[in-house]
């Protein structure tokens, strides 16, 4: 492991101090990016404007009409959390403007992803005149297809990164060829919820406001929020602004019933909301649905009005997740004491398989032994019909979609399908004795696109504080902004005494640490119970603990060496 400091362009430094920002902060933001205060006000006036969207305005039009003619619309949604989100922020949104409109979300094991022939035919029985996709559909070239010979127009909403071949639909996704939108890392509930605004903003040209009310689309932010950080897309300054607004309103009590359920289910308070609890506490409560059942259930509580029957399905999303939780940790055990059998130092790819692995749970075990091993990860499980599923987890250095397009095509025949993103990816392989032949030709591109220096895990951090700054008030100054992908929550390096050290909650270290200058500090470090030395460098953050009423500062320890 190394640690490196992150780059700060001295320029933006300097211009952020002459705007009145605290040293600590300019150095932090300008090693991300930030040259101008303005890039990081998140009120809703700065957000990116609909009509930088590629096909935005078509799919306004033709929704409207669908409204105006009262048409059957259904909206096929994705099974995770971004899907759940988007797939609500579509019903309330359009229904809130006149839409006749269901859903149905595929059970994932039935049907595999994305509008696929077979889920246009389920589609189908519910006589819809269009079918809208929410997180999915710019790869289903075939079941737009199919959507077609019976009848049914297609509007595409999706975020993901386009195959050779465009369905025939309307489309509506920031990285479809020709799209110049600034933010190519919209959620997909991001994208559903710009295509609401240009709906609004069709009808109010059309005059429909003027006999039913308008609705305030601002309200829908929570979902956005939750499914923005759930996916873990880039925040940036787009991104940001979603989720601050959405975060704003759990604060202040207005978040969907749902999203309260959730937050009481996981022992949280929405008055002190963050993107910590959005995708550590509600995103797996929720992703648990589609990962071991169905996330109809999830939709449902995201749709639900009355807390009291909203509350009962986040408990049961709860229990789901509980359920996944042993599952997975179960799943994690068998996968290691298969790497314990080879020499995983000398591997540039991981790939594990497993018949009795439970293929909802294999992409969070594939991103446990990533995070372990720091090496690209495929993990498989049996699927249905004698296929192999896979989901695979990467690291930077290596486009995990770009590597298995290059394995599929020195391999033909071997990978039925596949699609993902740079760092996460799904893939089905079309027969089960195929997984030893993926494996050989997946390490061969690992190698081939990989340097050696890649496998080393790299740390990187703020650089030190002075004993001076390390104080509550610095500490709730970066509490106020909104971190995650690709805005990454600061981090210090430090070397400190370990004064004192006990395990709590089984699997955590409750610690006091010496600063050089004889400062002490309290501080956590969670997930590891095993104990430090007497003298530490400590890869850390500054965060506020709050205990009965009483704010203090608190270093979480994050890395030792």
């Amino acid at each position: 492991m190394r640690i490196l400091n992150r780059s700060i362009p001295p320029d933006a430094e300097r211009a952020l101090l002459a705007a009145g920002l605290h040293p600590v902060e300019a150095r932090v933001y300008a090693a991300r990016g930030i040259a101008d205060p303005a890039e990081l006000e998140t009120e809703f006036k700065h957000l990116l404007p609909a009509a930088g969207l590629k096909g935005i305005e078509a799919a306004a039009r033709r929704l409207a009409d669908a409204i105006a003619r009262q048409e059957r619309i259904l909206v096929v949604a994705d099974y995770d959390a971004d899907g759940a989100t988007a797939c609500a922020v579509a019903l309330r949104g359009l229904g809130a403007m006149g839409a006749v409109v269901d859903f149905i979300v595929p059970n994932r094991f039935e049907y595999g992803y994305g509008l696929t022939p077979e889920i246009v035919e389920l589609a189908a029985t519910h006589k819809p005149a269009l079918i809208v996709t929410v997180d999915n559909g710019i790869a289903s070239v075939a079941g737009v297809e199919r959507a077609r010979a019976l009848g049914i127009e297609v509007l595409v909403t999706d975020h993901h990164l386009p195959g050779d071949a465009l369905p025939e639909a309307l489309i509506v996704n920031p990285n479809q060829p020709g799209c110049t939108f600034a933010s190519k890392h919209l959620a997909g509930c991001g994208v559903m919820f710009y295509t609401l605004l240009a709906l609004r903003a069709e009808l109010r040209s059309r005059d429909a406001f003027a006999s039913r009310p308008e609705p305030n689309l601002a309200d829908l932010l929570d979902l956005v929020a939750l499914g923005t950080v759930a996916d873990v897309v880039r925040l940036d300054g787009n991104n940001r602004i979603l989720v601050e607004q959405g975060l704003r309103r759990m604060r202040a009590g207005r978040a969907q019933p749902g999203l309260l359920a959730l937050f009481q289910a996981a022992g949280r308070e929405p008055r002190r909301a963050s993107a910590f609890d959005l995708g550590f506490m509600l995103g797996p409560r929720l992703n648990a649905a589609g990962r071991l059942d169905d996330m109809s259930l999830g939709i449902a509580c995201l749709l639900a009005d009355d807390a009291g029957a909203a509350l009962d399905m986040a408990r049961e999303l709860d229990r789901l997740n509980r359920e996944r939780r042993g599952i997975e940790a179960e799943m994690q055990d068998i996968a290691q004491a298969k790497l314990d059998a080879i020499a995983v130092g000398d591997c540039y790819g991981l790939t594990v398989f497993d018949p009795e692995f439970h293929q909802g749970v294999v992409g969070l075990v594939a991103s446990r032994l990533k995070d372990r091993h720091h090496r690209p990860t495929i993990v498989f499980a049996s699927g249905m019909e004698g296929e192999v599923k896979g989901s695979g987890r990467s690291i930077a250095g290596l486009h995990l979609r770009d590597a298995l397009d290059l394995v599929s095509k020195r391999e033909p025949g071997l990978i039925a399908k596949f699609g993902g993103h740079a760092m996460a990816a799904g893939l089905t392989l079309a027969d089960p004795a195929g997984v030893e032949r993926f494996r050989a030709a997946f390490e061969a591109v690992c190698r081939q696109s990989m340097s050696e220096t890649a496998l080393t895990r790299t740390i990187e951090v703020d650089g030190e504080l002075d004993p001076l700054a390390m104080n509550i008030e610095l500490a709730e100054r970066l509490d106020r902004r909104v971190w995650g992908q690709g805005f990454p929550v600061p981090s210090f390096v430090g070397r400190f005494r370990v004064r004192s050290q006990r395990v709590v909650g089984e699997k955590h270290l409750k610690l006091q640490l010496e600063g050089p200058g004889g400062q002490l500090f309290e501080a956590m470090r969670f997930q590891h119970a095993e104990p430090l030395a007497d003298m530490i460098e400590a890869v850390y953050q500054l965060s506020v603990n709050e205990w009965q009423g009483r704010r203090s500062l608190q270093l979480l320890v994050e890395h030792t060496l």
